[in-house]
């Protein structure tokens, strides 16, 4: 039903062929970065949005620069009403909410906040982690 009316009154927002940001559009493209993140031990950062959230629409061009930034990390959005499948397998209640995902595990979940991310971003995708945060200190 939200797929309905989101893409009633909002069109879907085109892919931007210039963005390292990876939209899935289906459950086969979704499993397939997936299963390339996990096996390669890469850090995955999941952008769960609608084209119909305000704050998701907020935070993208955000998203899109870190995604440019981080290049060792992958980018992927997923639009809530298109896998929702996808979203219920992550028990994303809320949007935005970015999933830090490694080694096929779940490493943090920011819901409908966006302050965290670039810190938690790099801490899980470089092995030095003072490099981004230059207060950083390792737990004893």
């Amino acid at each position: 039903m939200g797929s309905f009316f989101s893409t009633m009154f909002t069109p879907p927002p085109a892919d931007d062929p210039n963005s390292a940001v990876v939209a899935a559009h289906s459950k086969a493209a979704y499993d397939q970065h997936w299963e390339a993140a996990k096996s390669s031990g890469k850090l995955m950062v999941i952008d769960f949005s609608a084209s119909w959230c305000g704050p998701c629409r907020f935070i993208e061009p955000a998203f899109k620069e870190m995604a440019s930034r981080y290049t060792d990390v992958v980018f992927v959005k997923i639009d809530v009403d298109e896998l929702a499948d996808v979203a219920r397998t992550w028990k994303v209640e809320a949007m935005p909410t970015f999933v830090l995902a490694k080694g096929g595990k779940e490493e943090h979940v920011a819901c409908a906040v966006y302050h965290p991310l670039p810190e938690k971003t790099c801490d899980f995708s470089l092995p030095e982690k003072r490099l981004c945060n230059p207060t950083y200190r390792p737990p004893l």
